[in-house]
């Protein structure tokens, strides 16, 4: 079993930045493929970034391309999200979570473990 804690989130004004750091613990993270996701108020949760166990493939959603950077330290048991350039449409709970498979990493249903989430808050 893996268990996620997100850590990271705060208020920033827009064009600004923000990390988010996902802890995982357990011995086997780094066989897992992890992925961010995100849910704001009112809507359904959506599909962020994603990066298979070994780092080589990533998936990001339209809406976050060039802006967003999912990366991994399989040594730290921690995943990342570099956001830059936020926007008041990234306002949103983040979710990390674990996914056995790199099947279909924008899908929700493909993961296993979920954190509890981190607010980000973007003013204009």
């Amino acid at each position: 079993q893996v268990q996620l804690v997100e850590s990271g989130g705060g208020l920033v004004q827009a064009g600004g930045s923000l990390r988010l750091s996902c802890a995982a613990s357990g011995r086997t993270f780094s066989s897992y493929a992890m992925g961010w996701f995100r849910q704001a108020p009112g809507r359904e949760r959506a599909f962020v970034a994603a990066i298979s166990w070994n780092s080589v493939s990533t998936l990001y959603a339209d809406s976050v391309k060039g802006r967003f950077t999912i990366s991994r330290d399989n040594a730290k048991n921690t995943v990342y999200l570099q956001m830059n350039s936020l926007k008041p449409e990234d306002t949103a709970i983040y979710y990390c979570a674990a996914a056995r498979t790199w099947n279909a990493p924008g899908r929700a249903t493909d993961y296993a473990y979920w954190g509890q989430g981190t607010q980000v808050t973007v003013s204009s």
